[in-house]
């Protein structure tokens, strides 16, 4: 869930729930302070404080029977003591007179207001007029009966009016802190999920930051989300792993560029040694005879060659190795381009007393797509490593061609000294020799496997190689058909 969607139905919760659980707490109080009206049809129920109107106003017609019916009660002052005790609970109070003089009156009615009580005080029969008039927050009504001596009697009765709007803002004010209360839990404890679902990834990932700050690249970021926290999670993992590799590829191409200085000063020095050494022959006066100086001066020629031919190869590495070398590639018929290799081959110096032998299918004619020159350069690479090792009498290299089915595959193998089986791996890697005394008579910069792969790479194919220790090397690598034709044979 998305955290816009998580947003949208906490808005949408912020509103229904506070709303429905302040419609049940209403429905709960309402009866309480409105009792009957709020029963819906179920057995009639009665608030606080209408159950207080109900007695005091019972209360009052008893006392208004009793003055009707038996006025002599109304002279007992412990009748009217009790009496007062129970109008007095129900904030009510009572002023019983006879002929307009005082006979008794409620304790909590101050005596000096009792004429303007009785001055404010309403007609008989006019209890429920909305004309009542109020005095001191009393409602005061009026009930006239006759002693049993004949004399008038007159009854006030004092009713507090404020009670019912006590009662109402009672109720007010439980709604309001209820409505309060219930926003503040529904807020707080939607806050408190929203913002755990959020805060808690946005923890992780600044734990993660202060790892990666540290230099520890090896902890994964994993939030298990599919909002867009976890995007955000995915992408820093990303970043995380991306950052791993660069930095193990930064301290692999320094471990490279100690290697190739470390190479290049060995592979320098040796011919530059060579070269000093036959230029102070020459200046001590040794080289005496012509014989001498034509000797000197083909070993400086020598020596200057490995040293053009190591620049070169690693010129041209450091090209290969930052994709700057572009590759002309073009359909090449593989069969007659390797014909002609062959041809060339025989006529190299280097290639006296070595057997060359050339093998094709029956059909002759592959056609697959590469560079002429990267392919010259790969298989005279291949050759030159395979004329190091050769430690036979009878030297020979076979030169093999076979289709597959999308591909073909060349094979150049010798019958030198063969290869280690813990350093065949490592053939291929810049600068790797396997004479681990970098013999001289041997030399190389050992670029050459390494140029190899990057060029056969370059147009497509695969390279790899096979060996036994003191039986050979079989390099192969594979070229691709064009595209088109599926198959190069005719």
């Amino acid at each position: 869930m998305s955290i816009k969607t998580r947003l949208l139905l906490s808005y949408i919760a912020m509103i229904v729930v506070p709303v429905v659980t302040f419609g049940l707490v209403a429905s709960f109080l309402a009866p309480y302070f409105f009792g009957d009206q709020f029963s819906h049809g179920k057995e009639p129920g009665k608030p606080f404080f209408r159950e207080v109107l109900t007695k005091r106003d019972e209360l009052f017609a008893g006392v208004a029977f009793m003055a009707k019916y038996d006025a002599a009660q109304l002279q007992k002052e412990d009748l009217l003591a009790e009496t007062d005790a129970q109008l007095n609970q129900l904030g009510a109070a009572l002023i019983v007179a006879k002929n307009g003089s005082v006979l008794f009156a409620s304790k909590s009615i101050d005596k000096a207001d009792l004429p303007l009580y009785m001055k404010a005080a309403l007609p008989e029969g006019s209890r429920y007029s909305w004309q009542q008039k109020l005095k001191n927050g009393y409602t005061i009504e009026t009930s006239e009966f006759t002693f049993p001596d004949q004399s008038r009697g007159t009854l006030y009765f004092l009713a507090d009016s404020t009670q019912p709007f006590v009662s109402g803002i009672s109720f007010f004010v439980s709604m309001l802190i209820s409505l309060l209360v219930i926003v503040a839990l529904t807020n707080g404890v939607l806050t408190y999920l929203v913002s755990r679902s959020i805060i808690r990834p946005l923890y992780a990932l600044k734990q993660a930051a202060n790892e990666i700050k540290e230099g520890n690249l090896e902890q994964p970021v994993l939030l298990k989300r599919n909002d867009e926290l976890g995007e955000l999670g995915a992408a820093f993992e990303e970043m995380r792993v991306r950052l791993y590799e660069s930095i193990r590829l930064q301290l692999q191409y320094e471990d490279n560029r100690k290697q190739l200085v470390s190479s290049i000063s060995h592979d320098l020095k040796t011919p530059i040694t060579g070269i000093k050494a036959c230029v102070e022959a020459m200046l001590d006066g040794i080289t005496d005879t012509e014989e001498k100086r034509e000797k000197y001066m083909k070993m400086i020629a020598i020596k200057s060659d490995q040293m053009d031919r190591l620049i070169d190869e690693l010129f041209l590495f450091s090209r290969l190795d930052v994709n700057k070398l572009p590759f002309q590639l073009e359909a090449v018929d593989i069969t007659e381009y390797l014909s002609l290799f062959v041809e060339e081959l025989r006529l190299d110096p280097r290639m006296e007393g070595v057997q060359i032998v050339f093998s094709i299918p029956g059909k002759k004619s592959m056609v697959v797509i590469g560079d002429r020159e990267k392919l010259h350069r790969v298989l005279m690479n291949i050759v030159d490593n395979s004329l190091k090792y050769m430690d036979k009498v009878e030297k020979i290299i076979r030169l093999q061609v076979s289709a597959g089915a999308h591909e073909v595959m060349i094979t150049l193998t010798d019958n030198g000294a063969g290869i280690d089986a813990k350093a065949l791996p490592h053939i291929f890697d810049r600068f790797y020799r396997v004479d681990p005394a970098r013999s001289t008579s041997i030399g190389g910069g050992g670029l050459g496997l390494a140029i190899a792969k990057q060029m056969v790479e370059g147009q497509g194919g695969k390279i790899w190689a096979d060996s036994e220790k003191g039986s050979g090397t079989s390099i192969r690598f594979t070229l691709p058909y064009p595209e088109k034709s599926g198959g190069g044979s005719k």
